[in-house]
């Protein structure tokens, strides 16, 4: 979406900007990788190259969700040791 709201509308373009203003040479199929979906990550520098290739942030690239997930409730204690059994007994005061 930030590249096509900045008139880059194909990989060829996106590689060409990375090459010009951030200096970083992507090969084909990696860029097709960013245009095609949205990447499980993103090594830093590819993300410093993109913000200064398009010329935005990071907030413009990626959508966070930062709603708070639940936790789940906790497990319950386990029981108490119990003495073994089938041993000699103390005698009896």
């Amino acid at each position: 979406m930030a590249a096509a709201q900045r008139e880059v509308w194909t990989g060829a373009q996106l590689r060409r900007l990375l090459a010009e203003r951030a200096g970083l040479e992507m090969s084909s199929a990696s860029v097709s990788a960013l245009f095609g979906g949205e990447p499980a990550q993103v090594k830093l520098s590819t993300l410093a190259a993109l913000c200064t290739a398009l010329q935005c942030t990071p907030d413009d690239l990626f959508e966070v969700d930062a709603t708070p997930v639940e936790r789940p409730a906790a497990p319950p204690a386990p029981p108490a040791p119990r003495a073994a059994s089938g041993g000699r007994s103390m005698p009896p005061m």
